[in-house]
């Protein structure tokens, strides 16, 4: 099986994600850090928190700060100043991370080992993907496909035209967009096929150990982004772009060509997607979710972890 890295923004459902993929008992080779969800610092706070209190054991990297041009943007107004939102319960403190080379070289590294046998999960702004692109292209070949959460077929969510992914930092998604790697877009359309509601906190509600009660404030907190808008569940988001890496047949996948507009006024960070124009046939963009083994293989890894 292919050498699995992965960089997040570690917001709840990419803390899931990761958990998800731990527990289908496939290696993670490291991860890197990117803003996104929250500051930089807050991001390497959170990803230490995890890491202590679910026992990971892949080393983590710290990655960009800041977008390849143009302000930082975080997803502050949504999930609040830690990136994530809960129903009173935090995450406990931890160390800091250990210091470890930052994720340039850590990548390198991954993929100088990888025996062109390497795949590659991004589930927030693509800065550091694009870093690696821009300063060691002779590596890219080793990575057989980046599979990203992120973009909008349709539309966005951090403003009409853009997903946040895609918004923090377009200049980076373009260059990973047009880098020649096989590209997976995992966007709003498919991740919003797959929902949770209050109703699935019920089974961490019957489990009493301090992980269930604590995964059971991290959860609600999360599915409460929805109902605060006014809706009755939460698109689960980055688990649902894991999925097909543990099992292909969670998820399909249509050939089209995928561009990132980063130069208008209304439309910055808007992900273009044409279904005719297949080019070479490198990039392909999420379809059709299957949402109930989704939710299963997420729901059941949160259970698991609440029982440890």
């Amino acid at each position: 099986m292919n050498s699995l890295w992965i960089d997040a923004d570690m917001g709840f459902d990419d803390m899931l994600a990761i958990m998800m993929v731990n527990h289908s008992k496939r290696m993670i080779a490291g991860c890197s850090l990117v803003f996104g969800n929250a500051p930089l610092p807050q991001v390497c706070k959170n990803a230490a928190s995890m890491a202590a209190t679910f026992n990971w054991t892949f080393p983590i990297h710290i990655g960009a700060a800041k977008p390849l041009v143009g302000d930082l943007v975080t997803a502050g107004h949504v999930l609040g100043p830690t990136g994530l939102p809960t129903l009173g319960r935090a995450l406990p403190d931890a160390d800091p991370l250990p210091q470890r080379a930052a994720a340039l070289a850590a990548l390198v590294q991954w993929l100088e080992n990888a025996d062109g046998k390497a795949e590659l999960l991004a589930l927030g702004p693509l800065t550091n993907i694009a870093i690696l692109c821009l300063a060691r292209p002779d590596l890219l070949p080793q990575l057989q496909c980046i599979t990203w959460m992120g973009g909008g077929a349709t539309s966005g969510n951090h403003t009409a035209s853009a997903e946040f992914n895609a918004f923090a930092d377009p200049e980076a998604a373009a260059i990973v967009c047009a880098s020649g790697v096989p590209f997976k877009m995992v966007d709003l359309d498919a991740c919003r096929q797959v929902t949770v509601s209050p109703a699935d906190l019920i089974g961490l509600q019957k489990i009493d150990t301090p992980k269930a009660a604590l995964l059971h404030d991290l959860f609600g907190g999360y599915i409460n982004i929805g109902i605060s808008k006014g809706r009755e569940s939460m698109a689960l988001y980055d688990p649902v772009a894991a999925a097909p890496l543990i099992d292909k047949t969670t998820l399909a996948f249509q050939t089209m060509s995928i561009a990132v507009e980063c130069a208008g006024n209304l439309t910055r960070g808007r992900t273009v997607i044409d279904a005719s124009a297949k080019g070479t046939g490198a990039t392909q963009l999420g379809t059709r979710a299957n949402a109930t083994r989704i939710r299963e293989m997420a729901l059941s890894t949160l259970l698991e972890a609440a029982a440890g």
